[in-house]
């Protein structure tokens, strides 16, 4: 058995990002409920500042936007971060394996970090432990495979130096994961500035296509895409062409080619665009539509999360009160 887990943040409506670097990935597993699991990871959105109601509201709306994309509950188990306690019963213990130096390299922690010193936030405790939540929600599960984006290696690393610390600190306990990334658009760009990450949270507005924009507006995005200074035709080159690049593997996402190969047809970004933005609108057409259906049954949704939940907890807590036992806790 090959158990994966993965999880999502509800910071922000989802984007095509999301989409092709992750979610796609995810419904093409061919496994079992017990070996696929998936999360709204909302408690790591309450690492920065947030309106509660909009954490509820979005929680909700990815959860039924993974099912509209094609989870489905007979293939995998999908469910809520905070309707199951192991994970932040384990959280502490690995924050007891975890040192503040290592924590404090993390990209993402500097990154965010100063983003909430510049906008007058204080930075929260919770920004700077939130990897080890992250590991925690991995190596809860026995988890094998963790098919992430490419922004998120350094913290499965994290997950993996956690679980051999802690197995040979207290005798073996936990299953060392590794990462997965999908070939071809693990890392989306944004439109407007390719060299930064396509983000839900952060991100601006005419550069981050969303997976529930309507398809006028997919294709007032792609048109409006930055391409490249200078007259080099369309090349597929990431670190000197950055724009047309980034047009390249979502094109290649959509259809299945290769971004370099894809080049060779186009002799103008004109053309490009169009069908790219074609590509988008069709890829997510279906997900617009079957997310109308499920919205319209919040009851049916919420089902899921409700058995999901129980499937995750009775495979999680077995481990976790293993920990508790192998680290030195008495049994209650």
């Amino acid at each position: 058995m090959t158990r994966i887990f993965s999880g999502i943040k509800p910071t922000g409506h989802l984007t095509l990002g999301n989409y092709l670097g992750a979610v796609r990935h995810w419904v093409a597993t061919d496994q079992r409920p017990d070996e696929a699991l998936f999360c709204v990871v909302d408690l790591h959105a309450l690492t920065i500042e947030h309106d509660p109601a909009r954490v509820r509201r979005l929680s909700r709306q990815a959860a039924t936007l993974l099912l509209a994309a094609g989870l489905s509950p007979e293939k995998c188990t999908l469910f809520v971060q905070s309707h199951v306690d192991e994970h932040t019963r384990l959280a502490y213990l690995l924050e007891c394996t975890a040192t503040d130096g290592e924590l404090r390299r993390m990209i993402q922690y500097k990154e965010k970090a100063a983003q909430a010193q510049a906008s007058g936030d204080g930075v929260r405790l919770s920004l700077l432990t939130y990897p080890v939540l992250m590991a925690a929600d991995i190596l809860a599960y026995e988890t094998k495979e963790v098919p992430v984006g490419d922004d998120q290696r350094q913290h499965v690393e994290l997950a993996r130096d956690l679980a051999v610390r802690f197995n040979q600190r207290y005798g073996h306990t936990f299953t060392v994961p590794k990462a997965t990334y999908p070939a071809v658009a693990a890392r989306v760009m944004d439109l407007q500035e390719p060299t930064s990450k396509m983000g839900k949270s952060g991100g601006t507005g005419p550069g981050v296509v969303f997976m529930l924009d309507e398809p006028e507006v997919v294709r007032k995005k792609v048109m409006r895409a930055v391409t490249d200074s200078g007259d080099g035709g369309v090349v597929y080159d990431p670190v000197e062409r950055p724009g047309v690049s980034n047009l390249l593997d979502l094109l290649a996402a959509c259809t299945d080619g290769d971004p370099a190969l894809l080049a060779e047809g186009y002799s103008g970004y004109g053309a490009l665009k169009r069908d790219v933005a074609d590509a988008l609108v069709e890829v997510l057409r279906p997900v617009r539509e079957r997310h109308a259906e499920l919205a319209a049954d919040p009851a049916a949704v919420e089902k899921v999360l409700r058995e999901g939940a129980g499937r995750a907890r009775a495979l999680a807590r077995p481990v976790v009160d293993r920990a508790y036992r192998t680290i030195g806790l008495l049994e209650p």
